[in-house]
């Protein structure tokens, strides 16, 4: 096989031109180093290795865990960052991945090597975020060979890189940030920090689909992807963890962007509906993130259509899905929204992805065209089914005592409401 140092992408034979990515003379035999003959019966001349029986290696002592000194992080993490292991933290530009993790440096005494910045704007950082930098080694994106040497001679608590796609190296014919050069130093990485049981965090940068960049294999050589989500425009930002082997994957930290730097928000529900209004258009709805309950507010707008084409626009909602209620809601309410635009949006910058959602973006539109509300602050949950009926959700006692906890007592659920048109 033949393979692209510069994709990845793999050919039957030979190419001047990687037809992927448009490079030219990338194209290599993979293993052209040649093999070493096999046997008539497939074997080698390599000795056996020693096994180790499960149930001593369980008897083992436990690595620990080291806490970051923010409650939220420890939370997603499974109670602190596990010795030896290797965390991908990703997240879209600028929703603040590097002060989270300048935080973390901050409270343990970490190597943060770096090719975005350099150590007088490191610094600079540090001082605006009012961190302790004393206890933080500075080094720069240098080949991921003197990286690993750096790191094996320093002995830090904690190693931080930022970017994984920064990293370059003096002996793969490889460019910063393709597959192959990706792969390569996680792979290191991960030896490295399996090796000294030192821990290793990565951050990761995403393309504009929201994935991490790179082969997907990176995502599968660390042991912890927890990815920082939210609107830029916005204040709120939720840490959620994708993969863990050392813990649960359905915890959710929330923080708010400051001045001082990401702040863990204790309360989310209060935080979300500080500033609600009873009006027309205007509902809570109870979702589910992780282990945890938010109530948010969902606002709706119905205005006559200005064009022949009625518009659906939706903020923190799917827009196809956002179509598919405003059908129903014309099928089975009598609601004629065939002649207005509908806009959807949740407030706090927060995405409702559940479809238990369905009932609170139905009960707002509805509210927004009849220009009426509620008497008394309401929390909707529910799913919607194409045929109009209210559908059961998971976790409804939460949902509601949740509600109950923040002084609301009325609630709309399956239980109460069967179809849309009792909305």
């Amino acid at each position: 096989m033949f393979s692209c140092t510069n994709c990845d992408a793999q050919y039957p034979k030979w190419a001047g031109r990687c037809t992927e990515c448009g490079k030219w003379g990338t194209v290599g035999e993979e293993g052209s180093e040649g093999r070493r003959a096999v046997g008539a019966k497939g074997s080698t001349n390599a000795k056996a290795a020693k096994v180790e029986k499960l149930a001593d290696a369980a008897k083992a002592t436990d690595p620990g865990r080291i806490a970051t000194g923010d409650a939220e992080i420890d939370r997603v993490l499974g109670g602190g960052i596990v010795r030896g292991s290797l965390v991908l933290l990703s997240g879209e530009p600028g929703i603040g991945k590097s002060t989270l993790v300048a935080q973390i440096a901050g409270t343990i005494p970490s190597l943060y090597i770096s090719g975005e910045e350099s150590a007088g704007q490191m610094a600079g950082r540090f001082s605006r975020l009012g961190l302790d930098a004393s206890n933080v080694n500075f080094l720069d994106a240098l080949p991921i060979e003197t990286i690993i040497a750096t790191i094996d001679k320093e002995k830090p608590v904690l190693a931080i890189v930022d970017s994984v796609q920064t990293l370059s190296s003096s002996e793969l014919d490889s460019a910063a940030g393709t597959p192959a050069m990706v792969r390569y130093a996680t792979s290191l990485l991960l030896e490295l920090a399996k090796r000294t049981n030192i821990p290793v965090l990565l951050i990761g940068q995403v393309t504009k689909d929201g994935s991490i960049a790179g082969p997907k294999t990176l995502e599968h050589l660390v042991d912890v992807v927890v990815s920082l989500e939210g609107n830029p425009v916005h204040a709120y930002r939720i840490l959620r963890a994708a993969k863990n082997r050392f813990g649960a994957t359905d915890e959710v930290g929330v923080f708010e962007m400051t001045a001082g730097g990401m702040k863990a928000v204790e309360n989310p529900s209060a935080r979300f509906l500080e500033e609600r209004r009873n009006v027309p258009g205007s509902v809570i709805a109870a979702t589910v993130e992780g282990t945890r309950v938010f109530l948010v507010e969902v606002q709706a707008l119905v205005e006559k259509a200005s064009y022949g084409t009625p518009t659906r626009r939706a903020s923190g909602f799917d827009q196809n899905r956002l179509q598919m209620l405003c059908a129903i809601l014309s099928k089975h309410a009598g609601l004629k929204l065939g002649e207005s635009d509908v806009y959807v949006n949740v407030i706090g910058g927060l995405e409702l992805r559940e479809p238990a959602a369905d009932l609170a973006v139905c009960a707002a539109i509805v509210s927004a065209a009849k220009n009426t509300m509620s008497e008394a602050p309401t929390v909707f949950v529910g799913e919607v089914g194409l045929g109009g009926e209210v559908r059961s959700v998971v976790q409804i006692e939460r949902r509601v005592s949740e509600a109950k906890r923040m002084g609301i007592d009325r609630a709309c659920t399956p239980k109460t409401i069967k179809t849309v048109k009792d909305l």
